[in-house]
């Protein structure tokens, strides 16, 4: 079936947006009196969210008293500065501009809550590009649970099998396969050191943004 669509992942597959992330647990740490830490340790475990960031931080158990209070404050301080240095990734911009070229639809579905995402995809001028963006505030259950890309592919019309999603967690793979789509595993996103994207069962692996035109334009001409 021709490609109609390409959803993307946020965090680690379309935007880079761990230098806001690394630059709110480092003043974190300095507003404490404490030294920072190198800067791989919060990428690395990006994709656990605020708890696994704030635990690798600071170093401490979820369970230890006071770390809740850290983590509100880190949600805190990203609500407000979210999209400071966010930004999309190297080749990302020309990807868009030739999906957008090919007459395809493009949209987001993420795990991140829509008072996040929003208003980075607004500060980066993506919303309006963008056919849809689907947080975890629009179903029931989130990745790896098919639902997203389920209202993914019904918001647009689109049977799953016309839909490429892309992404960089195991998560979005099995949440992709399971809802119909094609999947694409990416290899430059936030990765756990002992993770393998060649494990997750995806159509196809790329190291880079741009490596998706050859994918796309196979999906397009029924390769």
């Amino acid at each position: 079936m021709r490609l109609r669509a390409v959803l993307f992942d946020m965090d680690g597959t379309l935007l880079d947006t761990a230098p806001d992330f690394i630059a709110i647990c480092q003043a974190m740490l300095a507003e404490r009196g404490l030294p920072a830490i190198d800067d791989q340790r919060i990428r690395d475990v990006i994709s656990g969210g605020a708890r696994a960031m704030v635990a690798a931080t600071f170093a401490m158990n979820p369970e230890a008293e006071g770390f809740e209070a850290l983590r509100l404050e880190f949600l805190e301080r990203y609500q407000r500065d979210c999209a400071v240095h966010s930004k999309l990734y190297d080749g990302m911009a020309e990807l868009l501009g030739d999906i957008e070229k090919g007459n395809l639809l493009w949209g987001v579905v993420t795990n991140k809550p829509v008072r996040f995402a929003e208003p980075i995809m607004q500060q980066l001028g993506l919303a309006e590009r963008s056919a849809l963006l689907i947080c975890p505030d629009h179903v029931k259950n989130s990745k790896p649970d098919p639902e997203p890309l389920i209202l993914a592919c019904a918001t647009l019309g689109l049977d799953p099998a016309s839909v490429l999603f892309v992404g960089d967690d195991l998560r979005d793979i099995e949440s992709g396969r399971d809802a119909g789509t094609r999947t694409a595993a990416v290899r430059y996103g936030y990765i756990h050191p002992e993770d393998n994207p060649n494990n997750w069962g995806a159509d196809v692996v790329v190291d880079h943004p741009l490596d998706l035109r050859k994918v796309i334009d196979s999906a397009l001409c029924g390769c």
